[in-house]
This record gives C-alpha cells, structure tokens and sequence, in this order.
C-alpha cells in the first residue's frame, strides 16, 4: 500500500503540515499530516478507549482524535480508529486507558509493523503507509484501528471544482445527499466530515478523492447509470442504521476505479463494496471492516433510474443492465464480522439471464471472519443462481489469518429458496491459488456442490493451497465436502 517518494510532493506536503498545525521552519524530510475534528463530533464521537499520538522522528507529538466505529452487527461494539498521513518515517504511541493487558497482536498477520512495549505504552515506527489494527488481549471487537496513508493528491483546480474544506457538512436543505453533476471534481480536505451520501447515479467523468470522512451516511456512495467515475482516498463510517448502511453500490456502471478507500459499516446489510452488472471496475489498495459482504459481485438488473426514465418518457431503456465483467479487486485488508468476504453471488435475472465472468481477486488480507448461517459463510465463495453463468474467476495469493465461524472455500451452483427464484446456469473455470489459511479459529467444512447437469461446477483448479502450513492436495486434505454434479476438479 505504500506510494513511491516524490521530493516535490514531499515538500509540498510538508508545506501543508506546517499550515495545517501552525509550525514554522523549512520543509523536512519526513512529512506528517493530521487533521482536527469537527466541533459537532468533539465529544459526539470520542471512544476513550486509547490515547494515540504520533511524531516525525525527533519532533513534537501531536494528539490524534480516536474515533468511536460501531462494529459487528451482532454484538454492536465499539471500536476505535485514527488517522494520519505521512511521508518518511513517523512514530506512533498508543495506550489503552481502561484496565491492564498482559500481549497485543497486530491484524492483518502480514503486517510489518512491529509494536515494542514500554510499560503500559506501545511504540511502533512506520516507514510506509499501512492500515492496521491492535488488538489487547485478543479483544476483537474494541481494538485499534490505524490508518496511516500517504498524503492524499493537492486539491484540483478549476471551475467544476467542488471543495469540502475542514468542518462539519451537510447536504443542502432536503436532501439526504451531496449531489454531484456530471465532469465534477469533488474534493475533501482531511479534516472535512460529512453527514451525508453521495448520489452519483446517471452521471459521467467524476473524480472524488482527498481525505474527507463521510459520518454515518448510510448508502455511502451510489453508483447507477454511471460511468468513467473514480474515487480515493476517503474514509467511510457508518453506524446501526435502518437502512442499507453500506460503504459502496456500484450497479449498472462502468469504467470505474475505486483506490485506497476505508470503511467501516455495522447494521442492516451493511455491505462493503457490491459491484452489480457493471463492467471496467477496479477496486484496489482498501481497508474494509464490515457486517455483510466485504466485496460482492453480482448479476441482478434491477435499475431504480431505468425503470424512472422509462416512466417518465415511456421510452425502454436503450442500453439495459448487461453482464458483470473485467472486475478487478487487489490490495486489499478485509476484516469481515458478518457473511462472505470475497463473493460471487447468487442474484441474477431469471427473464434475461446473465453472465459474470473474468473477475478477479488479488492480493486479499482476511484478517478475521465470523458466520454461523451455513448458506452464507465463505472466505472465497460463489453461488451460480437465477439463471447466472459464472466462468472464469480467479481467487489468488489470498492469506487467511482466522476463521471464527465459517468456511474457507464455498463454491455453489444450486437454487436456494430463500433468495433464489430458479436455478443458476452453473459455474465453469474457478482458480484458487496461492491461499494460505492459518488454520486458527472454528472454521466448517468447505463445500464444492453442483446441483445438476445444467446447474453444474466444472473445472475448479485449487493450486498451493496451504491450511496451517500443510499442502493441501486432495479434497479430504483440505476438509472440502465435494457432491453433486461437478468435472474438472483438480488440485496442484
């Protein structure tokens, strides 16, 4: 996740430091950027659970603002985060405040930041940007989270500039939303938060990006109808919520990219990022910790926009929601309390059925996943339903620190009732390689079933599989109840 050194990013950022905190002097080499908080959130949005401060090497502290994020929908504790940006080298210090601990880990296991204990304080030394979180004595639902990025882009220029500056916002009267119109450039400050989503449906040649915080904002951003939309940067918190509390829709879309994005989400389908009949789609270099599906690619046409149009000009829509295709997501930390974290799903449209195809997952971090509903758990799952093909998707170098419930792989072609209106049209061309599962937790069996010649699983190939260390070469090595109608199966 780190960025390559740029010595006149570097010293412009140092510049924007020196304005951001009032310090004065020449440009150093190590850059550390952090952000006040909004008045209307001082004490709104506090969780004591930790003191954490942080310094170029050799400078003063600076106090960062610990923010309260609800987390697992089922228990609905409270966690905390900071965050920061920087360049070079920082130190950091934390202290938990309420009560002793006897050891802290560090999630995701392929960190590299190394904490060293003095007394009841953690000092760590960063040299690139990381998301990461501390737990204290294993305690998974009040842990740490640490943000630590790169200094974001400078805001742009020009007249289809809209800016969010440091302080609280929120949508204009009536609205639940930020509207943003085609060929703007929407920037966030870091210490920018807004109460609000942002709407994007039906729009063109948008960029959102800067380190802005959207507070609790429900459907966080919408994409429908869109295209050549990018978006980075942003930090992402919701809360329990009535409504669909997710980080990111993004339907019936393409040529988007979505790059170095965090979020967090706890309530009623409180999904991280779902990616539904769209095409050109690269999601990449995020942090998710979320209560439903972490990254979601589904078939379902349902189109609110299409179906608005058409009624109010009586015209079909020209171009209806089509096959899901060219997915790419890398990079990627998920921290998964509820449901799947890497899925390919069961929705879909029976009356024009489709095709999800050529998707990949790379480069993934499963720091923790946790789901007791049999249907739904899986690590690396798919479920070919409603009439959808699935073909040609790779799973690869996918590490798997613990499964608390659920399973490591669940590879479905069937028809469930509770979601599904007819079968799927099967799954053809799966690759899972190079995923290493520790092996700590409770996991349940994997599952690899078809349900018929023409709802069948074929031509799976599992390559260097690893379940605590052990190569997995056979479906009873790695605990895979394989059944039904499958071909192809191989494992390397």
């Amino acid at each position: 996740m780190s960025r390559q050194k740029n010595p006149a990013r570097r010293a412009a950022t140092a510049l924007a430091a020196m304005l951001l905190t009032g310090a004065a002097g020449p440009a150093l080499a190590d850059t550390l950027l952090t952000y006040p908080v909004p008045p209307q959130l001082m004490y709104a949005a506090h969780n004591d659970d930790f003191t954490v401060r942080v310094r170029t090497p050799g400078g003063e502290w600076r106090d960062l603002y610990e923010y309260r994020v609800q987390v697992d929908t089922d228990t609905k504790q409270n966690a905390s985060l900071v965050y920061f940006d920087f360049d070079g080298t920082v130190e950091l210090e934390a202290m938990k405040n309420n009560g002793r601990f006897a050891e802290v880990s560090v999630a995701p296991l392929s960190s590299v930041v190394k904490p060293r204990r003095e007394g009841s304080i953690l000092r760590m030394t960063l040299t690139k940007p990381e998301r990461f979180s501390l737990q204290f004595d294993d305690d998974r639902l009040r842990n740490l989270h640490i943000v630590a990025g790169a200094p974001p882009p400078a805001r742009p220029t020009g007249a289809d500039v809209v800016y969010f500056g440091p302080g609280f916002h929120v949508p204009p009267a009536g609205l639940d939303h930020f509207p943003v119109k085609s060929g703007q450039r929407v920037h966030m400050d870091g210490g920018a938060v807004l109460k609000g989503a942002f709407d994007l449906s039906g729009i063109r040649d948008v960029k959102i990006s800067g380190r802005g915080l959207l507070w609790d904002p429900g459907r966080a951003i919408d994409l429908e109808k869109a295209r050549d939309v990018e978006i980075s940067d942003l930090i992402i918190v919701n809360s329990d919520r009535k409504d669909a509390a997710r980080v990111m829709n993004i339907r019936n879309s393409e040529n988007v990219t979505v790059s170095q994005m965090t979020g967090f989400t706890s309530g009623k389908w409180s999904d991280g990022i779902n990616i539904s009949t769209s095409r050109h789609v690269k999601v990449r270099d995020g942090y998710l910790r979320v209560s439903d599906d972490a990254v979601v690619v589904y078939a379902v046409a349902d189109c609110p926009i299409c179906r608005q149009k058409a009624a109010q000009t009586g015209i079909p829509d020209p171009n209806p929601p089509g096959d899901t295709f060219d997915i790419q997501i890398s990079n990627m930390r998920l921290w998964v309390d509820v449901a799947h974290a890497l899925y390919i799903g069961h929705f879909g449209d029976n009356a024009d059925p489709r095709t999800i195809r050529d998707v990949t997952f790379d480069n993934i971090d499963v720091a923790n996943l946790d789901e007791d509903d049999p249907d739904w758990e899986g690590v690396i799952a798919a479920y070919s339903g409603d009439s959808t093909l699935i073909r040609d998707i790779t799973f690869s170098n996918v590490r798997v620190d613990r499964i608390e419930e659920g399973k490591l792989i669940n590879i479905v072609a069937g028809n469930n009732p509770r979601y599904n209106k007819a079968p799927g049209r099967g799954i053809d061309g799966l690759t899972i390689r190079n995923v290493a599962y520790t092996g700590q937790g409770m996991p349940s069996q994997s599952i690899i079933r078809g349900l018929s010649p023409q709802t069948a699983v074929k031509n799976v190939t599992i390559e260097n599989l690893t379940i605590g260390g052990k190569p997995v070469k056979s479906a009873k090595d790695g605990d895979i109840a394989v059944s039904g109608e499958i071909s192809g199966l191989s494992f390397r």
